[in-house]
């Protein structure tokens, strides 16, 4: 299975738009200390000839056109993209199916509670439905399904039930708004997990991390009131469902533990210091054998 990050920042991208914070104005001045990130999506194929995405973000095109293999063809309107998962409804891993609406024919697959999101309080799937051929797939926890005719087995696994901003209240239910997928090659036996939202760390995802070769999982924020700290908001990272990585409760102590032979931070936000390859934050992580996501990252398992 061969794996490309085509993006590894969260929603808004690095540097982001309409944001001044220190590590920003790093990323805009050319440091090539602190990288510039597009937003969170992988590439995952058999083969190097077939591909799935997963997570659509806004700057899927430009992802696509970064990376060779990606590219059209050998017809005409011809891709080598088959199928996209969504990890969630959140619009940096969903809009991005607006700009892949062109006579395509894609497999979409997403947990229920996020195609009945997509269908309408967000009704994505109304707007492309005149555009392309989008068939849309449920990817339910637990419920493994096969991808290019079975060469990828796919499981997905529930992170978290809290749905994107624009679908709040829309139940009273905890519901798989959030999952991770684990994904098989049936040929090499090679394990990854693509985890870029977690609420908490259960014993369901450790289930799913254990006898995984690679690991990429939510390295959003460094701590918990990353962004009060900043006084760019007064949410803290449970509040938008992330699970912060630095502290005896965060992620990175217990990722250690883990045997996968790589542990990778992926869908972090820009104001994360461990963006700095210089940083305190960044050694930390370097000597406990823990990776940072970095766009163009390509490996086989």
């Amino acid at each position: 299975m061969i794996i490309r990050v085509l993006g590894s920042a969260a929603g808004g991208g690095y540097p982001q738009w309409n944001c001044a914070c220190p590590n920003c104005e790093r990323a805009r001045s050319g440091d090539r200390d602190v990288r510039a990130r597009r937003s969170d999506s992988l590439a995952v194929s058999p083969d190097g000839q077939r591909w799935a995405l997963l997570n659509a973000s806004p700057d899927v095109c430009l992802q696509t056109e970064a990376y060779g293999p990606l590219r059209p063809g050998p017809s005409l309107r011809g891709s080598p993209i088959q199928a996209v998962l969504l990890t969630d409804a959140e619009l940096d891993h969903t809009t991005g199916l607006l700009q892949l609406r062109q006579s395509t024919s894609l497999d979409i697959y997403a947990p229920p509670p996020v195609l009945l999101a997509l269908t309408d309080v967000f009704p994505l799937r109304r707007i492309v439905e005149p555009y392309a051929d989008f068939r849309w797939r449920e990817a339910s926890p637990e419920e493994s399904f096969p991808l290019f005719g079975g060469e990828l087995s796919v499981c997905p696994f529930i992170l978290g039930d809290k749905p994107p901003r624009y679908a709040a209240g829309r139940s009273q239910e905890r519901e798989a708004w959030v999952v991770g997928y684990r994904l098989t090659d049936r040929t090499t036996g090679g394990v990854a997990v693509y985890a870029p939202g977690i609420e908490m760390w259960s014993r369901a995802l450790e289930r799913r991390l254990e006898g995984a070769d690679c690991l990429f999982l939510d390295g959003t924020f460094w701590r918990g009131d990353e962004l009060r700290t900043l006084g760019v908001s007064e949410l803290d990272a449970a509040d938008m469902g992330h699970l912060p990585v630095a502290g005896p409760n965060g992620s990175a102590a217990r990722l250690v533990r883990m045997p996968a032979r790589r542990k990778i931070y992926i869908h972090v936000n820009n104001t994360n210091p461990m963006l700095d390859e210089r940083s305190p934050e960044r050694r930390s992580l370097t000597e406990l054998g823990i990776e940072v996501a970095v766009d163009g990252m390509e490996m086989e398992v």
